[in-house]
């Protein structure tokens, strides 16, 4: 807030995103670096961003930069399974070939 970077940031398309080995989203994908369609205004406050990964939270997947948090994960230890994207796999080619990802699973 305090550079004023706020409003007017609908992201409209394919992003990048780079994976961590080891998660449940690079096993989905299979390879670490992914695009996929966005759209939505609301992004992770990078400010809770290392409060949030030390309550167990980790962010699987994020943008080239390392700047926008694209997948969150909680540990199978955790969770049997728990992930969350900003973007819209669906979006892209078609529900059923993206939901074929999952079978990596």
């Amino acid at each position: 807030m305090a550079e004023k970077k706020y409003g007017a940031t609908m992201r409209l398309g394919a992003y990048p995103a780079v994976l961590e080995k080891g998660t449940i989203a690079y096993k989905a994908y299979g390879h670490a670096k992914i695009s996929e369609r966005h759209r939505h205004r609301y992004e992770v406050n990078p400010v809770y961003v290392k409060r949030l990964e030390k309550a167990g939270l980790v962010f699987s997947g994020v943008s080239p930069s390392r700047r926008l948090m694209e997948v969150a994960e909680l540990p199978r230890a955790v969770h049997p399974f728990f992930l969350g994207s900003q973007f819209h796999p669906e979006l892209s080619r078609g529900l059923y070939r993206r939901i074929r990802y999952l079978k990596n699973l």
